[in-house]
């Protein structure tokens, strides 16, 4: 199997809706040739609780409002550390930045082809990273520690 063109267009909204929203690390799989119950996998991040929900929330309304999908599944509201939306035609994971690194998702799909995605989502890339390299720095000085 491959992915359909209409989860190429959900996986390609969506991506841009984490992006607009700041989201950190976007990236999409085909997992089309090795799961029945899906085409694709979008991942996402963020460095805390409120803008995983944000970013959700995003995603969710700009899917309703461009492209009349919903989820059939919305999964891990209510600590917002990894929250699922489930469309069918793609699975979508937003994990805070603790999560993405314990769980590691990309580990689990990176035989599966990466899909294309928006400018803007690509260049989300090595966000997480730089996020915590500052937040590092921020603590360091905080503390009076040399860097």
């Amino acid at each position: 199997m491959t992915v359909t063109d209409r989860s190429l267009e959900l996986v390609s909204t969506a991506a841009q809706a984490a992006a607009d929203k700041l989201a950190h690390d976007v990236i999409a799989y085909d997992v089309s040739d090795v799961l029945s119950i899906t085409d694709a996998f979008l991942l996402a991040s963020a460095p805390n609780d409120r803008q995983v929900k944000s970013i959700v929330d995003e995603i969710e309304e700009r899917l309703q409002k461009e492209l009349g999908a919903k989820p059939v599944r919305r999964e891990g509201d209510r600590e917002a550390r990894w929250v699922l939306l489930d469309y069918v035609d793609i699975v979508v994971h937003v994990q805070h930045s603790e999560e993405r690194v314990f769980y590691a998702l990309e580990r689990l799909w990176k035989d599966c082809p990466e899909l294309e995605l928006p400018a803007d989502a690509k260049a989300t890339r090595g966000k997480a990273a730089e996020h915590a390299k500052l937040r590092a720095e921020e603590e360091a000085a905080e503390f009076g520690e040399p860097r």
